[in-house]
């Protein structure tokens, strides 16, 4: 999936999937990887989100981050069993739209399909810029599918952008990472499975689960700064959204935060399955600066 440089064209990858890049304007200083949300494409939802996303300063997103490289790919076209199984860009497939958790198991060829494509991007990324200066996130479905991507990580990120989404299997996340009984057939066991062992981490525990859920190879010698639980992340939703309820993505921050992860949530009021401008706009710029320590233009 080999990237070159564009001015906001439609790149393919040799799977003939368009990954839209828009380049920075000044010296490439950071990479920024969001995913669309269901039936949507990278380039519709980019084009979209840096020409309407707006701060209350009538700024834009590449204007208050000049040296930032927007990328936008796009999901692989799968059956949708929510559509009647008609064709859709889609990360993985969901049954019910309003409750992700509802036979979930449907989910998880497309999630250990599209977490290769993700990490193989931020592979790419990383060899133009550190870590910590990339961030990742999405909306909707996108947000949900670069959770499970960031849990799969073994080192950090720059940060994560998440609007109007939800954690996949977050009930299965929050049990291992609470399962504190050790034995030779736990998973998450430190050592060499004695029972005296210490528990593992939440954080190496939800790393361990993402990565066999989505066949992943495991790491050897799991520990904390293994993980990425040290990206910070926001997460914001409409309280008003009928697609995904504002409580699925409560439900995901608080999964995070029990994940060893630091986790800005935002909920706003009259909004629906989108995101709000310029509020959530002027709360994700600021998160970009306060959280992540990026500098922006306006801070120069």
């Amino acid at each position: 999936m080999e990237l070159h440089d564009s001015k906001g064209l439609g790149l393919t990858s040799p799977s003939q999937k368009p990954i839209f890049v828009v380049e920075p304007t000044s010296t490439h200083s950071y990479s920024i990887i969001l995913l669309h949300g269901l039936s949507s494409k990278g380039e519709s939802f980019g084009t979209e989100l840096l020409e309407t996303g707006v701060t209350s300063t009538g700024k834009k997103l590449p204007q208050l981050l000049p040296g930032a490289r927007w990328i936008f790919p796009t999901a692989k076209r799968r059956r949708s069993t929510t559509f009647g199984r008609a064709m859709l860009t889609q990360w993985f497939d969901v049954v019910r739209l309003p409750d992700p958790e509802y036979r979930r198991e449907t989910q998880l060829q497309g999630l250990s399909e599209s977490v290769l494509e993700i990490r193989e991007l931020i592979h790419q990324e990383m060899s133009k810029v550190p870590p910590e200066h990339i961030i990742i996130g999405g909306l909707s479905q996108g947000c949900a599918m670069s959770l499970s991507v960031l849990l799969s990580l073994e080192h950090r990120l720059g940060g994560f952008i998440g609007m109007s989404g939800y954690l996949p299997f977050k009930s299965d996340i929050e049990y291992a990472v609470e399962t504190t009984e050790m034995d030779g057939d736990d998973p998450f066991a430190t050592g060499d499975g004695d029972s005296n062992d210490e528990p593992a981490d939440p954080e190496v525990k939800a790393m361990v689960f993402e990565r066999d859920l989505l066949c992943l190879d495991p790491l050897p010698h799991p520990t904390r700064e293994t993980t990425a639980s040290r990206t910070p992340v926001f997460l914001g939703h409409g309280n008003m959204d009928e697609k995904k309820p504002v409580k699925q993505g409560e439900a995901a921050a608080r999964a995070m935060r029990a994940a060893g992860y630091k986790v800005q949530w935002k909920s706003y009021a009259d909004l629906g399955h989108w995101y709000k401008i310029p509020d959530e706009i002027d709360d994700i710029v600021n998160f970009i600066q306060c959280e992540i320590g990026w500098l922006c233009e306006n801070d120069k």
